[in-house]
């Protein structure tokens, strides 16, 4: 098992020194053989040497089996140019290695119920997972950019753009995931005013033929947002483009009481990229109060989806559920009565249950 580890900006180092911890308890239980390189990206790499991914990396990356990524970016780079500023590392890592499908569980775990700021009869059995178009979209078409206009004014562009083949392939991961889930699929777009997600309906529709087990239904991403909120339940996949899938991720993310509690994982090209959907954190880096579950998460997915041993992700999964069982918990996830820990403790205490 090839492995680059791209600990990242702020608390990044802090929640992948435990996610390793969990990932080498793993190996030494299962006997895994495993192969692990460091590298620096985002705020890291511009700091040491003045960008934010180094073709030296990037090689690291195409040439492993799987990347742990921990988070990049913060206010101390955010006076860079757009091309130069730590997200451009991520950005660049999922083009390069053809990751064109994300997938970003919201699961309510049950001694959480109570964490999250929605009623318990709301989200109490909550499991989705949203599957977003990664290297489409907002964030890659062109035209894109910021000019001044013959009056003096600036305006801003950026293009939202997909192809039949995007479409096709993204949906085919969602139909794939639903049929190992609760075989149904929503699939979100805009398509009553956006002509590119008109196409995207189109074409969802016409692959989901080869999948007729499958359930498909569409929604609007407003009233899909409102949903969320409303009656989570309903949704077990949701298929959607990129940006439309980067905000109802992290919405779907606070129906888990915290967005420090999800995973990600990025796949389609050679292994796959996995990394908390969560920010780097700035403000709590180095104060050992991060929440370190869902990088551990991460690497729970890369085990299922880059190394097919979903016997090792579920025991990492199933050593989260009995920690949060026994009343730990961190800043985020706070609760009267249980028992407050920092990022180091979490870490340990998940590591020791993966162990027993």
């Amino acid at each position: 098992m090839k492995i680059l580890v791209l600990p990242g900006d702020g608390i990044g180092p802090e929640i992948m020194k435990e996610a390793v911890k969990v990932l080498d308890k793993v190996a030494k239980k299962y006997s895994l053989d495993l192969e692990m390189e460091y590298g620096l990206v985002g705020g890291a790499s511009i700091d040491a040497h003045g960008v934010p991914l180094r073709d030296e990396v990037l090689n690291l990356a195409k040439e492993s089996e799987a990347v742990l990524l921990g988070a990049v970016g913060g206010p101390k780079w955010e006076g860079l140019d757009y091309s130069v500023r730590p997200e451009r590392a991520l950005l660049t890592l999922r083009k390069e290695l053809g990751l064109f499908a994300n997938l970003r569980p919201a699961k309510v775990y049950g001694p959480l119920v109570d964490a999250s700021t929605l009623k318990r009869d709301v989200i109490e059995g909550t499991d989705i997972m949203v599957i977003r178009e990664l290297t489409g979209g907002l964030y890659f078409g062109t035209p894109k950019g910021v000019e001044r206009l013959e009056s003096g004014e600036e305006r801003g562009v950026n293009t939202l753009v997909y192809t039949t083949g995007e479409i096709e392939r993204i949906a085919r991961v969602a139909f794939d995931v639903a049929g190992k889930r609760s075989k149904r699929v929503t699939s979100v777009d805009k398509a009553n005013v956006l002509e590119a997600t008109e196409l995207w309906r189109r074409v969802v529709t016409e692959v989901h033929g080869d999948y007729p087990d499958i359930e498909l239904s569409h929604m609007y991403v407003d009233n899909c947002a409102m949903q969320l909120v409303r009656y989570p339940r309903q949704f077990d996949v949701i298929l959607t483009e990129n940006t439309f899938g980067d905000i109802l991720s992290d919405e779907a993310a606070m129906l888990t009481g915290s967005i420090g509690m999800l995973p990600s994982a990025s796949l389609g090209g050679k292994g796959g990229m996995y990394e908390p959907i969560h920010g780097s954190a700035p403000d709590i880096a180095g104060r050992d109060m991060a929440n370190p579950i869902a990088m551990i998460l991460s690497v729970a997915m890369m085990l299922r989806y880059s190394f097919d041993r979903g016997e090792c992700g579920d025991d990492i999964e199933n050593a989260v559920g009995s920690v949060l069982e026994n009343g730990y918990r961190t800043r985020d996830i706070s609760q009267p009565g249980m028992k407050s820990v920092g990022c180091k403790e979490m870490g340990e205490a998940i590591s020791k249950e993966v162990g027993a």
